[in-house]
């Protein structure tokens, strides 16, 4: 059986999973077409590279966006500049962007110091238009439904901690089309090399804290938190946001279990990288892909 093994030695994200299965061989001109089926390739750009990190060569995915208004441009430099994790607010969190962006109501703050909410309320997308767009976008029904238990994971989380309904979450324009394009890439990638299973490590979430939209949180993110629920979670000193929601999502939603790396006769390795470099161990993705007897 086709096996894809996600060793998340330095946690997961979801252009972390995007550059390592790029890396392991899957082909990202296919996913752009595909994603083109979407409608929404006018609002973003992708890039992908080869970076090394401590020493480790590796592929750095990103989701570069498209659409600057003057009220966004402080933002999206700043996502640009730190897609996996680059900010230091209190103790080097990573992607708080991915976090603060998956959001719950209208009544957040427009005015946080992260610069992170400079939006008006139009820029957002709900739960259901997403699950819309994925509907009409006519993916295989494996790519569609891989996608739809991912966001579903999400947006069940964020619901119960905001106290909304599914129908009511909301997803903020930026963090919405970084989520849509590394959920939707994901799902087309891990299809295109014809992964029959998948298993992973267990979790590390990081440590300290981390400033997002309604204040300074502790690590793991409340959202990351309670996507993880009943998957292992792994100890980690390092004093950042390892795990994102979409990254932990994705290893939720798609593993099997949740284990050693198993028995099995290895293919292809990739490694995706995040952006922050970590001074003792590479600050990357690890998976493996083979067959399992």
């Amino acid at each position: 059986m086709r096996t894809l093994y996600f060793d998340c030695f330095s946690g997961i994200s979801g252009d972390m999973v995007i550059g390592a299965l790029i890396d392991a061989g899957a082909d990202p001109f296919q996913m752009e077409e595909e994603l083109k089926k979407l409608n929404i390739e006018e609002e973003y750009t992708l890039s992908w590279e080869k970076v090394v990190k401590n020493g480790i060569t590796s592929t750095k995915f990103d989701v570069i966006l498209s659409r600057k208004p003057e009220h966004l441009h402080e933002h999206i430099q700043s996502h640009e500049q730190h897609h996996h994790h680059e900010h230091s607010h209190y103790n080097d969190h990573s992607h708080d962007h991915e976090q603060s962006h998956i959001l719950d109501h209208n009544e957040h703050s427009h005015s946080n110091s992260n610069s992170h909410e400079h939006h008006h309320h139009h820029d957002h997308r709900t739960y259901k238009q997403i699950v819309e767009i994925i509907n009409e976008a006519n993916f295989n029904a494996s790519v569609k439904n891989m996608s739809l238990a991912i966001f579903k994971k999400i947006g069940e989380a964020e619901g119960h901690i905001h106290g909304l309904p599914l129908e009511k979450v909301h997803f903020h324009e930026v963090g919405a089309v970084d989520s849509i394009i590394d959920i939707i890439g994901a799902a087309i990638l891990i299809n295109q090399l014809g992964i029959q299973s998948v298993l992973s490590s267990a979790i590390p979430t990081g440590s300290g804290h981390i400033h997002i939209d309604h204040g300074i949180y502790p690590v793991p993110a409340p959202a990351t938190l309670e996507i993880l629920k009943g998957v292992p979670i792994a100890a980690s000193d390092i004093r950042s946001e390892l795990a994102t929601p979409t990254g932990a999502a994705i290893a939720a939603v798609l593993a099997e279990s949740f284990c050693p790396l198993p028995t099995m006769t290895v293919e292809s390795i990739g490694y995706g990288a995040g952006t922050k470099t970590f001074k003792n161990h590479p600050n990357v993705l690890r998976i493996i892909i083979g067959e399992m007897q």
